[in-house]
């Protein structure tokens, strides 16, 4: 897919209305449109990588700065005390469907282990 067809690249243009969670120079978090629980935010890197399987050495610090976010994040939106889930689908069977890397943070629930 190209940056120019990709959702997540859309939504960082303003194209696409998001309702925004954060945002820096490198990184963009905005909420799920198809939550998974009560509170369900996506940090997306500003930069177009398509998944975890396209990251380079040079990445290491983006991928460090998106999961230090996670937590800082989950605090400020009140789900870090109670407890988080990460997560970052890599490819079609795992569930990626926007071929844009992103980092899920789910919480506000229980969630149950193994996940679907």
């Amino acid at each position: 897919m190209s940056e120019n067809n990709c959702l997540f690249c859309r939504i960082l243009a303003g194209e696409v209305p998001s309702t925004k969670v954060y945002e820096d120079d490198r990184t963009y978090a905005f909420t799920d449109i198809n939550p998974q629980a009560p509170t369900h935010f996506l940090i997306v890197p500003k930069e177009h990588i398509e998944s975890l399987n396209d990251v380079t050495k040079g990445d290491e610090p983006l991928l460090g700065h998106m999961l230090r976010l996670a937590p800082k994040l989950a605090n400020q939106v009140g789900i870090a005390e109670s407890g988080f889930r990460t997560i970052i689908n890599t490819g079609e069977e795992s569930g990626q469907s926007v071929s844009h890397l992103h980092l899920h943070v789910l919480g506000g629930r229980s969630m149950a282990w193994p996940p679907g």
